[in-house]
């Protein structure tokens, strides 16, 4: 989703002042215990680190959430301060030093919805401050910072660590996970996904942060990271190695993140995620078209499913269709005995196939329903398949928010955890370097990669003669 505000290159570079002066100082006379809630009913106090255009959009859905109440909020730039403290429900206290968030003792967690290069120190130094801590993603920014949160939160075990990955927590999304554990559409070989746009705004050119390799991932980190954590979810396994190409063909604006990049990344078994985002069309070839941007196409051996995540605006959609299986050995003789047309069989017409909606369990026929709910349950599939209505779940970005608050206050294991953030970040950082280095980069090599080994040397990135570091 497009943020309505950022902040520009000026802004950065204070924040990096700030990120240098907390490692400076003597941050805590001592280790704090970890958090617990102090507000009554249970109800989570929390702050939100970072209020530009993201951290703005939490604050609006936490408004309409139980179970968490906004006491303070901290931006660098004033008017995004300005506007997280008049957006909250709460009336939070501003602040622009995040390090005097931290030392609040009534604060029980954070949302950190800085950008990116900033996430792993927020989220360090609220872990040592002893807050539970809600991250946006991507979760990390380098290799090296795999590695420390890896073991900072591993020796925090009663800390909450959540990643931002709201499709984790959608109906339609899980619903087709069970789909694919079940084999309703047989073993999945591969998954296409696109993120697509006419155009970059505002937020996508300089002097935006995240148009800067210095502290941006690029569109792989902004967007393609929803979408390989899906992949990765429903093969259950993590990538192999990953293969692409990236190109500044289009903004000649002074950026040094790729306005295009395709991605093929390769799974064990051969199965494979096909991934595309682009700057100049934003054409979805799911749904008749009737959506844009974003979605999924997740291919088995007995049939296929569609899927894009929900906005504010507009519902999540997902529709499955059946894969034919091939003929048995008998037809297929008899097939033969057949006359050709045009130098092809019968059976390659190419016709498609009708898409049926993904159902939610409360709408699946059991044969245990009376009469009439059985009737309800077949109108419903008629409406939904003819596109009259649609199953509707709650945005996922305010379920996760809720699964957060219930995590901090019963120590829950969050379903979007450390090691899937982690995972994650991990597919971005190598999915770079296998752009810029126009090569095949394995997923084990983040296991020397920012721990002061040998990598290989740098090539000059197309167009800009700049090496990574």
């Amino acid at each position: 989703m497009e943020e309505s505000r950022d902040v520009s290159r000026r802004d950065v570079v204070m924040m990096a002042g700030a990120a240098t002066a907390a490692a400076a100082i003597n941050k805590f006379a001592a280790a704090p215990g970890v958090q617990t809630v102090h507000a009554a009913n249970d109800v989570v106090n929390y702050a939100v680190i970072g209020t530009g255009g993201r951290g703005s959009y939490l604050i609006r859905h936490f408004n309409s959430l139980d179970g968490g109440r906004c006491i303070a909020v901290c931006d660098i730039d004033d008017e995004a301060l300005k506007n997280g403290v008049q957006t909250s429900k709460d009336k939070p206290q501003g602040y622009k030093d995040y390090r005097e968030v931290l030392a609040r003792q009534d604060i029980d967690a954070v949302v950190v919805s800085v950008p990116l290069y900033m996430h792993f120190p927020v989220t360090r130094d609220a872990l040592e401050a002893g807050k539970h801590v809600f991250c946006e993603k991507s979760l990390v920014f380098t290799p090296e910072e795999v590695h420390a949160l890896r073991a900072m939160v591993q020796a925090r075990p009663k800390q909450v660590l959540q990643t931002g990955l709201q499709r984790r927590y959608s109906r339609f999304y899980r619903t087709a996970k069970q789909m694919v554990d079940k084999g309703m559409i047989g073993e999945i070989t591969h998954i296409r996904a696109q993120w697509h746009r006419k155009n970059l705004g505002k937020t996508w050119r300089p002097p935006s942060w995240r148009v800067y390799r210095k502290y941006s991932g690029g569109l792989t980190a902004e967007l393609a990271s929803h979408q390989i954590d899906i992949a990765s979810w429903m093969f259950g396994a993590e990538p192999e190695f990953v293969v692409g190409v990236g190109g500044i063909d289009t903004y000649k604006d002074g950026r040094d993140t790729y306005d295009n990049i395709q991605l093929i990344y390769s799974y064990p078994r051969g199965r494979k995620l096909m991934y595309s985002s682009i700057s100049t069309n934003n054409h979805l070839s799911l749904f008749h078209g009737e959506r844009n941007e974003f979605g999924e196409i997740i291919m088995g051996t007995g049939g296929t499913i569609h899927i894009t995540v929900g906005s504010d605006n507009e519902p999540a959609l997902g529709m499955w269709f059946y894969e034919p299986q091939p003929e048995e050995p008998k037809a297929a003789e008899a097939a033969k005995e057949k006359p050709a047309i045009a130098g092809a069989t019968l059976a390659s017409t190419g016709k498609g196939r009708r898409g049926w909606p993904i159902l939610f369990d409360e709408d699946m026929v059991t044969g245990k329903e009376s009469f009439l709910a059985k009737e309800m349950k077949f109108a419903r599939m008629w409406l939904y398949q003819k596109g009259v209505m649609v199953p509707e779940e709650i945005n996922p970005v305010d379920t996760q928010l809720l699964d957060f608050f219930d995590c901090v206050r019963t120590g829950k294991h969050p379903v979007a955890d450390l090691e899937i953030g982690l995972a994650d970040s991990t597919s971005v950082i190598l999915s770079n370097l296998a752009m810029d280095e126009g090569r095949r980069v394995y997923t084990k090599e983040i296991e020397t990669l920012g721990r002061g080994a040998t990598t290989p040397e740098s090539k000059p990135e197309p167009g800009t003669g700049v090496r990574r570091t």
